[in-house]
């Protein structure tokens, strides 16, 4: 099963965050199929760069994990 998911990018004390398209069952840091957008959490910025790319995969089976699924209710973004 497909997930769109945070992945931790960057350095040890700045945090930052891909928004990605992976295996359920692969690590948090492994490999990934699609980056589809980012999230900052020291700027509270949140970006989906690809709205199109998340439609189609939401349309195909893919799940929203939980975090992902809040920051999209935040920033009022409709898919």
């Amino acid at each position: 099963m497909l997930k769109i998911r945070l992945a931790r990018a960057w350095k040890k004390n700045s945090p930052f965050f891909r928004v990605v398209l992976t295996e359920h069952t692969a690590p948090t840091k492994s490999w990934f199929k699609e980056v589809l957008g980012f999230f900052n959490p020291i700027s509270k910025e949140f970006k989906i760069n690809n709205l199109e790319a998340v439609k189609k995969y939401l349309s195909c089976g893919a799940q929203l994990s939980p975090r992902v699924e809040k920051l999209i209710k935040i920033n009022n973004i409709t898919l």
